[in-house]
């Protein structure tokens, strides 16, 4: 009697610790049942499934409605999913793909991008910077020009 009230209790508690109607993620952003696993990296999960791309959006946009850092950008071949706030993962991309169905693809959130986007904001600000300093160094020019030649045709009158 007290294995059988174990078991039940065991059965309990896996039933209630699982995902809710047994959904499953990936770096904490959400997998679909539906999908065959092409690859997997700790870094970088590739999915095939069958559903349309439209099926699969609306499947993440219901997925990912209570986050607030969630970008989705509509490409000409692609869906793409960026989170732009601190989860684990950083993009999922949902590819249009014929009728076979539709690849996905969710990728880690790494350094490299993150040290990537930094420096080319840090080189932007000085090329930025730079054009300012060459144009205004030229319209100096410019403008000590004309006004020389403005004195000078005082001075001669």
């Amino acid at each position: 009697m007290k294995k059988l009230m174990l078991i039940i209790v065991f059965a309990c508690f896996c039933m209630v610790s699982t995902t809710p109607l047994g959904a499953e993620d990936f770096l904490g952003a959400p997998v679909m049942r539906e999908g065959q696993e092409i690859a997997k990296t700790g870094a970088r999960l590739e999915l095939k499934t069958t559903l349309s791309h439209d099926q699969v959006v609306l499947f993440y946009r219901e997925a990912l409605k209570g986050f607030k850092d969630i970008k989705f950008r509509e490409w000409k071949d692609a869906t793409y999913i960026e989170d732009d706030g601190n989860l684990e993962w950083h993009s999922i991309t949902i590819s249009k793909g014929d009728e076979k169905g539709t690849d996905v693809t969710i990728v880690k959130d790494n350094w490299t991008w993150i040290i990537g986007t930094l420096i080319l904001r840090y080189i932007g600000v000085f090329v930025v910077l730079m054009i300012l300093f060459l144009s205004m160094s030229v319209s100096g020019r410019i403008i000590s020009a004309i006004v020389r030649k403005m004195e000078a045709e005082k001075a001669g009158t």
